[in-house]
């Protein structure tokens, strides 16, 4: 999937199936439902997911949580705007898709 499809398909009620959970996860969190993104990425183990979850939990305001998910997912804990934030991982999880 092109960046451009995933942007765009956000237009849509759901998103593609093909997606893998990080990816639906953001997708979910884009349509500002965090309950549904967050039950998507919570179990699932990958350090993509706890990117996802960090994000979350920085939405939410809870930046301690979200701090233990930057750990686990390696990356450093953001202090950029919301929405750049989500274009990074959405850019970050797209390359990785393509591999």
């Amino acid at each position: 999937m092109k960046a451009a499809d995933f942007r765009a398909s956000l237009s849509g009620t759901a998103p593609a199936s093909t997606l893998a959970p990080p990816l639906a996860g953001l997708w979910w969190a884009a349509k500002g439902d965090w309950d549904k993104a967050h039950k998507i990425v919570q179990d699932d183990p990958s350090r993509e997911a706890a990117w996802v979850h960090a994000y979350l939990h920085r939405v939410e305001g809870d930046l301690g949580n979200a701090g233990y998910w930057y750990r686990q997912a390696g990356q450093p804990i953001a202090n950029d705007t919301l929405q750049a934030e989500w274009e990074r991982i959405a850019s970050a999880l797209i390359e990785d898709d393509k591999a």
